[in-house]
């Protein structure tokens, strides 16, 4: 694939923030996403129930952190380029493809943008993957990952209590559970979890509001 050359220098950073927390983690049927929904502006919470689970083709979608002007317009570009493969090629592109793509845009452009990334999918021939873009424009893959401001508080329950090859119910209680510590313990998130889940059968999507999981 070609080599992108965006300027994103027009960008404003830092005005509105997506303190956040976000992960995604890979279970023995595909792959499940899960955000908090607070966006703040300084001290101000500017929106409390931001969809930060961004799909960017089909079964390949993001969870955002950083500059919410940041992550919108490098996830815009990454799911137009994408349309394009398909268009191009007849087929669907890899999540590794679309995680390529966000880190090429990241590190070619880390001066000007404050975009934290976590790119996950599932296809039926990998299964469900995760990949982090983190500052900076590295890429990593693993079997799960956490980010955002709210991670730094859960990053020791996480690594206890992760398990390979969990259930969809295992993970979905897995993931509500972190996020849920991780809104406990940190200003900048907040609001209700939202989640996507991908695997063979398709695309389902839950939410879960205050009362359903501050016990969690």
């Amino acid at each position: 694939m070609d080599s992108i050359n965006v300027d994103i220098n027009h960008l404003k950073k830092g005005e509105v923030n997506l303190g956040t927390s976000i992960m995604a983690v890979t279970f023995k049927d595909g792959v499940i996403l899960g955000a908090d929904s607070r966006t703040t502006t300084g001290s101000y919470i500017a929106n409390r129930v931001t969809d930060k689970l961004t799909q960017i083709h089909d079964k390949v979608w993001c969870c955002r952190s950083g500059s919410a002007a940041d992550t919108q317009a490098v996830a815009d570009i990454v799911k137009y380029h994408l349309d394009m493969y398909k268009a191009n090629n007849g087929r669907s592109p890899t999540t590794k493809i679309a995680a390529s793509l966000f880190q090429e845009l990241c590190y070619n452009n880390k001066d000007n943008l404050t975009a934290g990334i976590i790119c996950a999918g599932y296809d039926e021939k990998n299964g469900g993957e995760v990949y982090s873009i983190p500052l900076g424009g590295s890429i990593h893959k693993h079997e799960y990952t956490i980010a955002g401001s709210g991670s730094v508080f859960v990053y020791g329950w996480c690594k206890k209590n992760f398990k390979p090859q969990m259930t969809q119910e295992e993970t979905i209680n897995f993931i509500k559970t972190a996020l849920s510590q991780a809104i406990r313990w940190d200003g900048s998130s907040g609001g209700v979890i939202r989640m996507v889940i991908l695997t063979k059968a398709g695309i389902e999507r839950l939410i879960f509001y205050p009362n359903e999981y501050v016990d969690a």
